[in-house]
């Protein structure tokens, strides 16, 4: 729950063997059974000490802590939740996390709340890095005991610095086999390239807020591709943003994306 001690991996995991799990090649749903959900890891970053770079505090990222931790902790995931950590330390922890032993556990969720720019750049609490420098960490070939299963990231931080006016709408209107290592990830972002994501101080940001609406109402009836559809539905039509003494932020939109290499369907009941 919110407020829980941070904790992670053990500091001396050993390297694991490639694991005894195999899948109908061609099944349409990953198998949710195991004996675990599997791990998920939180890193929110609300105060910044980057050389040269000000970056204004990030209010609000707590109400998001709460929520996304509340509502993976309800679908089973174990949850981990890492504050304003620096470079270095995130990658020690992911690390780790991939040296795992995952055979029991149905799938992965890293999640990282921070700021961002233009070319997948997101922020530590010392220095700007991108995220590839996590995901790649859980290839197939990195993470043995991961093939084959579910890793999701959500990345809630801007990608750029434009705004999106919006546009007004009329009314009327079993066997063995070899799988690529990138297969299986899920990367859903606040916002597409290039644009800026909203976050409200005392409500949190856009993204999380509906991510976790949806993951509570129909976490265990929709797969995953679909609920996140929702989300971006949510957060597209229902958002605009209130800024009525600063013109150039007031009365914007914006539209998360989702990118998948997903191989079956993702729903957190199935069995």
């Amino acid at each position: 729950m919110f407020g829980r001690k941070e904790s992670g991996p053990p500091l001396n995991s050993p390297a694991v063997p490639p694991p005894a799990y195999t899948i109908d090649r061609y099944s349409s749903y990953y198998p949710m059974n195991h004996k675990n959900r599997g791990k998920a890891i939180i890193f929110t970053h609300a105060v910044f000490a980057v050389p040269n770079v000000k970056l204004p505090a990030r209010e609000g990222s707590e109400v998001d802590c709460k929520a996304l931790t509340e509502s993976l902790e309800r679908l089973g995931f174990d949850v981990d939740l890492y504050r304003d950590k620096r470079l270095k330390d995130i990658l020690h922890i992911t690390e780790k996390v991939s040296l795992m032993d995952h055979s029991s556990s149905d799938c992965l969720l890293v999640a990282v709340l921070t700021h961002g720019d233009e070319g997948e750049i997101i922020y530590a609490h010392d220095c700007p890095y991108q995220i590839s420098s996590v995901w790649t960490q859980f290839t197939g070939d990195r993470c043995p005991t991961l093939i084959g299963k579910p890793k999701i990231f959500i990345i809630q931080a801007c990608r750029g610095n434009e705004l999106d006016q919006g546009v007004k709408v009329e009314k009327d209107g079993v066997a063995r086999y070899s799988i690529p290592t990138h297969a299986d990830f899920l990367f859903a972002f606040a916002t597409i390239p290039g644009f800026m994501s909203f976050r409200n101080t005392r409500n949190g940001s856009w993204f999380i807020r509906e991510f976790c609406n949806e993951l509570n109402e129909n976490g265990q009836r929709y797969d995953l591709l679909t609920l996140l559809t929702f989300v971006v539905q949510k957060v597209a039509y229902g958002y605009e943003s209130i800024a009525p003494n600063t013109p150039e932020y007031h009365l914007k939109k914006q539209t998360p994306c989702i990118v998948s290499m997903l191989t079956r369907l993702l729903l957190f009941n199935y069995v």
